[in-house]
């Protein structure tokens, strides 16, 4: 909440103000009226009549919101994002890539001046700005071609997760009513994400700066605004500037996994008296940092401890994947040494289904280890239920569905 009352205030001390939608929280009247319907047509007077309340101008509610149509592939996206239908290893294998690495330093000594001047202004180390230009747009080759109005009016307008989509309507409406964007360079991803550095509409909103110093932020082609933004961005939400993401560790021979939760932050001498060393085997450092515990793909796997700038990283994209792919592009920017993924041979482990998963989210609730309303996503809730029925079963507890975690609940389920 720091961090959104300092961009509220930001905000309302603008000139040219105009409404700035940043949560539900702090918007709670706009909040309560939902827009999500499947007949579009009715979603969007839903939507206009929220926008006429809110203060919007008649070209937004009229206009922009008359002209809007639903992307149907846009829905089928959300539901297929790859960071729930690819292994760990696929996932960071196909975005990590030779191409990322030498693209990326080409990058790094094209603007080494501008990176000179961000790093010294905003604290933020270059090769995380190139890592995440790199993820998010390849350095600007896909920035995307959909229309982000209709992209988000069509995620608006569907259930699941209207009010997000709903608010990021909402602020890029802003963008628009304060002619800081015009709508005919609205392109971007299916999600609503736009430019060099795919920013969402309320990040864009909030830490835009004119980096060029051409007297306006265009993040579609000025690489430096692109760049300049980001870096106030993370800058603004706690990147420590002396810290590094995290790192590989090696775990000891039975290792007591029943010591650590996931998802739990402890001192890095918690994980020094329970035997982890660096990835060279190397004792871990005498710092006072407290770190998490993460295995992307179980005990047999690569091991990770995560810093806290790990957790800003997942404020840009809250996918543990994601984020690891930013630290290890990062990391091979700067040092050629390998992380483990990189080096073992190819991985030949099949992804789980959402239809697997969620068909052993509801085992394990039927059990009465709860994992919530089965989605099929292997996320935190879904990593301590698997955790509590390892524990209870004698199996090694590292929160992972792995194929003893299948078949020893589908003997357990079969027996009852």
């Amino acid at each position: 909440m720091r961090v959104l009352n300092t961009v509220v205030k930001k905000i309302l001390n603008f000139s040219h103000y105009r409404p700035f939608i940043i949560s539900c929280s702090l918007m709670p009247m706009l909040a309560t009226a939902a827009i999500a319907d499947k007949n579009f047509d009715q979603c969007k007077l839903n939507l206009a009549e929220r926008a006429k309340n809110a203060g919007f101008s008649t070209y937004i509610t009229d206009t922009v919101i008359g002209n809007m149509t639903p992307i149907e592939r846009v829905i089928s996206l959300d539901k297929k994002q790859p960071e729930f239908t690819q292994t760990f290893e696929q996932y960071i294998k196909a975005r990590v890539s030779a191409y990322h690495v030498r693209v990326g330093k080409e990058k790094l000594a094209q603007h080494k001046t501008l990176f000179d001047n961000l790093e010294k202004k905003y604290g933020v180390p270059r090769q995380y700005l190139v890592s995440f230009w790199g993820l998010e747009t390849v350095f600007g080759k896909h920035k995307g071609k959909m229309s982000v109005l209709d992209s988000l009016a069509t995620l608006a307008c569907d259930q699941r997760r209207s009010e997000f989509f709903t608010l990021e309507l909402l602020n890029l409406f802003t963008l628009i009513d304060n002619k800081q964007v015009a709508v005919k360079q609205l392109q971007g991803s299916w999600a609503g994400a736009m430019g060099h550095m795919q920013f969402m509409p309320t990040a864009l909103l909030a830490y835009a700066v004119d980096g060029d110093n051409d007297g306006k932020v265009d993040v579609w082609q000025s690489e430096v605004d692109a760049l300049t933004t980001a870096a106030n961005y993370l800058n603004k939400i706690g990147w420590q500037h002396k810290e590094r993401w995290g790192r590989e560790v090696k775990l000891p021979e039975n290792f007591a996994f029943e010591k650590v939760a996931f998802d739990q932050y402890y001192p890095i001498d918690y994980f020094q008296k329970l035997g982890v060393k660096k990835a060279n085997r190397s004792p871990l450092p005498q710092y006072d940092i407290e770190a998490e515990l993460y295995l992307p793909s179980g005990h047999q796997g690569p091991a990770f401890l995560l810093y806290p700038n790990f957790n800003v990283i997942m404020r840009w994209n809250l996918s543990k994947s994601y984020a690891l792919s930013v630290g290890f592009l990062a990391n091979k920017l700067v040092n050629d040494a390998d992380i483990t993924v990189f080096q073992q041979a190819k991985n030949s482990v099949k992804p789980y289904s959402i239809k697997e998963l969620k068909a052993l989210q509801s085992q394990l609730n039927t059990l009465g280890f709860d994992t919530g309303k089965p989605d099929g996503i292997w996320g935190p809730k879904s990593r301590q239920a698997i955790r509590s029925f390892q524990l209870a079963h004698q199996l090694i507890a590292d929160g992972y569905p792995n194929k003893t975690v299948f078949s020893t609940i589908e003997g357990l389920v079969n027996k009852a």
